[in-house]
C-alpha cells in the first residue's frame, strides 16, 4: 500500500491507472468494521482502491468535537494494509484548504432538513470536501454507508446537479453485536450511556415491524420512537422524523418504497444517528 499526502503526487500516481476502474472510500479515519465493509466492496468491484483519511474541519460546527475527534493513524494503516488497499490518501488541512480558500459547495433544501437543522454548515463542509476528493481521485465508484442516509441523498443530488460521471454506492448499515450502528464516536460512550443508546436501534426495529404490519401513519411511528427514547434520562432527542427519501420532507403517510425513518440523539455529550430506509437511495 502506498501512503500519499500531496494532491499532485496522488494525481501522478493515479495517472498510471487511467484505464483501470478506481474505487474511492472517503473516511475521517479511526476505522471500524463499517468502514472496512465499504473498503471490501471497493476492492471487490474495482482494480484500484483509494481510501482517504481526512478529518474535515469544515463539517464540524462551533463547539463540536473536531479537536477531540478520535484519530489513530498507526492503527488505520495496519487495518488498511491488512485489507489490501492500494493507496491511502492522508492530506493535512493546509493541503486540502490552502490559504485564502473561499469556494464551498452547498446542496440547498436537502442540507437544511434533519441533521442540517441543528448543524447548519455541516453538509456544506461535507459536499465541499467530497467534491474535492472526486476531482482529485477521479474515481469510477465511491462508497458511503447508509447510516449517513441524508449525506448519501445529498451527495447523489450533487452528482446529478453537477453532471458528475461517478457511481455512488450506498452500502448497508453495519452494527455491533448489541445492535448499535457502528460509529467512530461510539468510543465516547460510558457503559451506562451505551445501554441508553441501544434504545434508538431497538425503537427503529420495533417501528419497522409496525410498518411491515400495515401501520403507515407517520405521526404514530414518530410518537412510538420518541416514547421509546424517553425511557432513558441520558438521552436528549435532536429529531425523530419520517421523510420522503428523495426530498427529505416530512410525510404523514408512509410509502414503503420511498421513505426514510431517521433519528438523532445526544447520549451524554455524544451525538448519534440511526435510521432505516424503505426503498432505495
Amino acid at each position: 500500500m502506498k501512503t500519499i499526502k500531496k494532491i499532485d503526487s496522488l494525481r501522478k500516481e493515479l495517472y498510471l491507472y487511467v484505464k483501470k476502474r478506481i474505487g474511492l472510500v472517503p473516511t475521517m479515519g479511526y476505522l471500524h468494521n463499517g468502514h472496512l465493509s465499504l473498503i471490501d466492496q471497493s476492492i471487490k468491484e474495482n482494480d484500484i482502491s483509494v481510501v482517504s483519511v481526512f478529518v474535515n474541519p469544515y463539517q464540524f460546527g462551533p463547539n463540536e468535537d473536531f479537536n477531540v475527534y478520535p484519530r489513530d493513524m498507526e492503527r488505520d494503516l495496519k487495518l488498511l494494509e491488512e485489507r489490501g488497499v492500494d493507496i491511502l490518501f492522508s492530506p493535512d488541512s493546509k493541503e486540502m484548504y490552502p490559504e485564502n480558500f473561499s469556494t464551498f459547495v452547498e446542496v440547498e433544501k436537502l442540507s437544511k432538513a434533519l441533521c442540517g437543522k441543528s448543524r447548519p454548515t455541516h453538509f456544506r463542509g461535507v459536499c465541499t470536501v467530497v467534491l474535492k476528493l472526486f476531482n482529485i481521485v477521479n474515481p469510477n465508484n465511491v462508497y458511503f454507508g447508509a447510516k449517513d442516509a441524508q449525506q448519501a441523498v445529498i451527495i447523489k443530488r450533487m452528482k446529478e446537479d453537477l453532471n458528475l460521471d461517478i457511481n455512488i454506492r450506498v452500502m448497508p448499515i453495519v452494527r455491533d453485536e448489541d445492535g448499535l450502528a457502528l460509529s467512530s464516536r461510539n468510543r465516547y460512550l460510558s457503559k451506562r450511556e451505551r445501554e441508553a443508546a441501544l434504545l434508538m436501534p431497538e425503537a427503529l426495529k420495533k417501528v419497522n415491524i409496525l410498518i411491515n404490519n400495515g401501520v403507515f401513519d407517520a405521526n404514530e411511528i414518530r410518537k412510538k420512537i420518541v416514547g421509546e427514547l424517553k425511557k432513558s434520562k441520558y438521552i436528549k432527542i435532536d429529531y425523530v422524523e419520517v421523510v420522503n427519501l428523495k426530498t427529505l420532507k416530512s410525510v404523514e403517510i408512509i410509502d414503503k418504497e420511498n421513505a426514510l425513518v431517521a433519528a438523532a440523539i445526544k447520549v451524554g455529550e455524544t451525538r448519534l444517528i440511526d435510521n432505516f430506509i424503505l426503498g432505495e437511495i
